[in-house]
């Protein structure tokens, strides 16, 4: 294992910042794995880490095959998650929507640069991401409908689904989009936790990867065949909105099956305790995301859903 230093900024108030990158093996590049871009996502912060050991052992055992080179990079924002900030902590901005940067631009767009140009030959791109909303998902891979999205590649990682949606003028600011643009199959991999650590979908989530890299010819590493996953594209998903705002009472779980009419969730009124809302599911599926704040505003989205796929 080899630590190289991606790019080191200088701090007036504390120690400089610096992305750090772990490359096992040697010869083509192979495979980059990206963790944390936003300051909340430990999750995805301690699946790099269970990666990096991993891929350790797999190299002391020879594992990694000749001529082949991954590196993973466990975090690009360790100032924000030190800080418990989301976005930059200097000027809350997101690292995330300033892809592919430019060297004369902001901090954040100069970081985001520095790291393009450390991953952009890679063949496979993988980042472990979050949702914009606060919640949990079915474990699964994302891509963007860039042109260079292959699901035939995305389903080798064995989890459950595989999600593509069209990007709007937002995403094109971000490290998956940018990164199929340089011709990486890039894949954002998504586990059911962000702010909180879930060891069994994180260790899910490191199996996958490394199910991955055993397919492409990368490493050696027995592993379960995992899912055969399903292709679903998001405009498809049903969201399951709020008519009233208060404080909100979970029953349905992601994963779970449900029947039209079933009790998913309730709102309760903050002051009083009683009930303003019973939230009844919309149609028979499968709950792919759920809102987990405590607090939910009218005409929030508290599920998307999948519908039914079998009869």
């Amino acid at each position: 294992m080899f630590v190289d230093t991606i790019c080191t900024y200088q701090s007036p108030y504390r120690e400089d910042f610096t992305i750090k990158g772990y490359r096992f093996g040697k010869g083509d590049k192979a495979a980059c794995i990206l963790g944390p871009i936003r300051g909340n996502e430990i999750q995805q912060l301690y699946i790099c880490s269970q990666l990096i050991k991993k891929l350790k052992e797999l190299e002391a055992n020879n594992c990694i095959n000749s001529g082949k080179e991954i590196m993973v990079i466990p975090c690009v924002n360790h100032f924000s998650i030190n800080t418990s900030s989301r976005f930059w902590a200097v000027d809350n901005t997101d690292i995330n929507r300033m892809f592919p940067g430019t060297e004369y631009g902001d901090t954040t767009s100069r970081i985001a640069r520095d790291v393009m140009d450390a991953i952009h030959e890679y063949t496979y791109g993988i980042q472990f991401a979050s949702f914009y909303m606060s919640g949990e998902f079915v474990p699964h891979i994302r891509m963007m409908e860039t042109g260079y999205q292959n699901t035939s590649l995305a389903n080798l990682f064995g989890l459950p689904y595989v999600m593509v949606r069209k990007p709007k003028p937002i995403d094109t600011k971000t490290l998956n989009f940018n990164w199929q643009n340089e011709e990486t199959a890039a894949f954002s991999v998504y586990t059911n936790r962000n702010d909180t650590i879930d060891p069994i979908s994180a260790r899910q989530a490191v199996s996958s990867v490394l199910r991955f890299l055993t397919r492409m010819g990368i490493v050696k590493y027995e592993s379960h065949s995992g899912y055969i996953s399903h292709i679903m594209k998001e405009e498809d998903l049903s969201n399951v909105y709020t008519k009233e705002a208060g404080i909100f009472h979970n029953y349905a779980k992601a994963g779970q099956e449900i029947r039209y009419g079933d009790l998913m969730a309730e709102i309760t009124d903050p002051y009083e305790g009683n009930v303003l809302e019973k939230i009844l599911a919309p149609t028979d599926g499968i709950v792919f995301f759920m809102q987990t704040e405590p607090l939910v505003n009218e005409s929030d989205i508290v599920y998307r859903m999948i519908h039914r796929l079998h009869e």
